[in-house]
């Protein structure tokens, strides 16, 4: 791939890397090591997986059908096909193909149409008379079977950390469960040797051999044939600590994916390394149901080959330029560039890239909060909606989809709530426009009552329109918060855990943003269904003065909800008060300033700055 026009120059891309490239893959291990538990992305003991699950949405309708695995099936979307199984695979079939295309190659192919839902359906269903015109596609069958698995994975590993990184696949941070079983099935290493050299600091005694017979598939060390790079190492007495805690790895991945089959009739793949950039990568050397194990001495040979571009967040417009730069292609032919040069060339934050070719990841296993902040229904319209009455049957084709979704997130938690309710729509071509109101709180979430609200939206969206031309529209739910159980005041369904706790650190609470963003058109505000009982319900805490502003006896009506709307009105008053103060004082405070003699203006908009270094690869236009 040489260009001639740089036949005479020097191949940055292409020198040769050497041993001090990889100068972490066999870090000291020493007692110190061991006993820490807080030693994050630099432990050297150190297990990430990555676990994959198999054809995930053609398994899920194969199981629900109850089919045998080795049937073979396609999940189509209208006439694409969005999900292939393994034994379908053997027929040619892909993703690129169309049903009909499919149905030619495999003549035995079992069909099945993702799930959909239609006007008058509380859920969604399999139906035969599927037309996007009329229908919404639904993926609540995927989420629910995903939720399942990652239950099972916390189940099996109560004290790992699980990070939910798609529908289908999850990484698993093994390092504190490997822990755990080496001090159980080594005891020897509990304790430091009176006679250590350097006590804590010594280094552990040396590792067992390792019977990786039924642990998975080794990704080998030693290099292609006819290779004399100086990383190939020797299997057998080159055994490290860090090998062991792979295999431990290993045994815990094998028994959480047979758990997976065995209750729940899924196969699965998995990757399993020392950081989650490597599981990802080795999750996909060899599928299905199967487990991958990358070591340490095997990283350099098996990313050398490997198109850099492949990689994620190395395609694109910043793959495009690293290969035009150096006229590379690989992994390895960027080896030889060194951070200096790659930096002067790319900026500071080069390094990251000149890391991760090295395999080196220093990205944390994070658990993501089962709880939503918003929920979205949306569909792209093939036949545009041209009157305004015709929009209230979508309008309930998304409010099943949000009363679903909503009813499933309660069974977990059942005081879950949203704030506000937000119709979005777009006209031909134009900015998608919105219109949001705080969604009423109700004893059950059905579709009648969350349509009720949108359909209220969606009025003052056409407004007195004869006709429009609306192609999409998305209905959502956002703010959703969990109230404390136990409590029934307003306060509790308007404050989250960490407003509560930390309100002094933040300069301004979560309640008021909530009431901010909670008025609509008409001031309405959520409700809960008891009266007030405490001088919280009737009352409220300044932020800016400090004071308890409380409701007036004329403000006061114990029937159902009507404090809880005052409340917030209460509260708009007294911020438009210290508005108001601000203005009249010249004060930053309101984010306006009034200058003598002149008019309002809004202040000129600051250019903003120009990404520079690999960011703007990364930036929008």
């Amino acid at each position: 791939m040489n260009s001639p026009s740089k036949a005479s120059t020097l191949w940055k891309g292409k020198g040769k890397a050497t041993a001090q490239d990889y100068y972490d893959l066999r870090p000291t291990i020493t007692y110190r090591h061991l006993f820490s538990h807080n030693l994050g992305v630099k432990d050297p003991l150190r297990v990430i997986a990555l676990c994959d699950s198999d054809a995930f949405y053609a398994a899920c309708e194969r199981v629900r059908l109850g089919l045998d695995p080795n049937v073979p099936l396609v999940v189509q979307q209208w006439e694409s096909l969005i999900a292939i199984s393994y034994p379908a695979r053997k027929f040619g079939i892909s993703r690129m193909d169309k049903i009909k295309d499919a149905r030619k190659k495999c003549p035995n192919l079992v069909a099945v149409h993702v799930a959909t839902y239609k006007e008058g359906e509380k859920e969604p269903g399999y139906w035969d008379d599927v037309d996007t015109r009329t229908h919404k596609v639904s993926l609540d069958l995927y989420r629910r079977e995903s939720n399942k698995i990652i239950n099972l994975f916390k189940e099996a590993l109560p004290s790992g950390e699980i990070e939910k990184a798609s529908i289908d696949e999850a990484f698993i941070d093994f390092t504190r469960p490997i822990r755990e079983r080496l001090l159980e099935r080594f005891p020897y290493l509990a304790q430091v040797p009176p006679d250590a050299p350097q006590g804590v600091d010594s280094p552990l005694p040396p590792p067992p051999t390792i019977n990786w017979n039924q642990l998975g598939t080794l990704i080998p060390i030693a290099t292609a044939e006819g290779n004399d790079e100086v990383f190939v190492f020797e299997d057998g007495h080159m055994t490290t600590w860090h090998d062991v805690a792979l295999s431990i790895a290993a045994e815990l991945m094998d028994k959480i994916r047979e758990d997976v089959h065995k209750n729940l009739g899924y196969t699965t793949s998995a990757g399993i390394s020392r950081n989650k950039f490597l599981a990802k990568l080795s999750a996909s050397y060899k599928k299905p149901n199967s487990q991958s194990i990358l070591r340490n001495d095997a990283i350099p040979n098996y990313l050398r080959p490997i198109g850099f571009q492949k990689i994620r967040f190395l395609g694109g417009k910043l793959g495009d330029a690293l290969a035009k730069e150096y006229d590379v292609s690989t992994v390895g032919d960027l080896l030889g560039v060194s951070l200096d040069e790659m930096q002067d060339k790319f900026g500071e934050n080069a390094l990251w890239v000149y890391e991760l070719l090295r395999g080196i990841d220093r990205s944390e296993v994070k658990e993501k909060s089962a709880l939503f902040k918003s929920m979205l229904s949306s569909k792209n319209l093939p036949k545009p909606i041209t009157k305004p009455e015709d929009g209230h049957q979508w309008i309930r084709v998304l409010a099943a989809e949000l009363a679903l979704r909503l009813n499933d997130a309660r069974e977990e938690m059942p005081t879950l709530w949203p704030k506000t309710i937000v119709l979005h729509a777009r006209k031909g071509y134009e900015t998608s426009r919105s219109k949001q109101s705080a969604f009423p709180f109700s004893r059950e979430v059905t579709v009648d009552v969350i349509a009720a609200a949108a359909d209220k939206l969606w009025k003052e969206f056409t407004g007195n329109a004869k006709s429009i031309n609306v192609t999409g529209v998305q209905l959502a739910f956002t703010g959703i918060e969990t109230a404390e159980m136990g409590q029934q005041n307003i306060e509790c369904f308007f404050k989250t855990k960490e407003s509560q706790h930390s309100a002094l650190k933040r300069p301004i609470s979560d309640s008021d943003d909530a009431f901010e963003n909670d008025r609509g058109e008409g001031g309405l505000s959520r409700t809960t269904s008891t009266t007030p009982q405490s001088s919280s319900s009737t009352s409220f805490v300044c932020e800016r003065c400090h004071k308890r502003i409380f409701l007036r006896d004329g403000q006061l009506d114990h029937s159902e909800g009507h404090w809880a709307v005052a409340l917030a009105k209460l509260r708009v008053e007294h911020d438009d008060f210290h508005f108001a103060q601000d203005l009249a004082n010249g004060s930053d405070n309101s984010g306006l300033v009034l200058k003598s003699g002149s008019s309002s203006r809004r202040p000129k908009r600051k250019k903003e700055a120009e990404p520079k270094g690999i960011t703007k690869f990364y930036s929008k236009k």
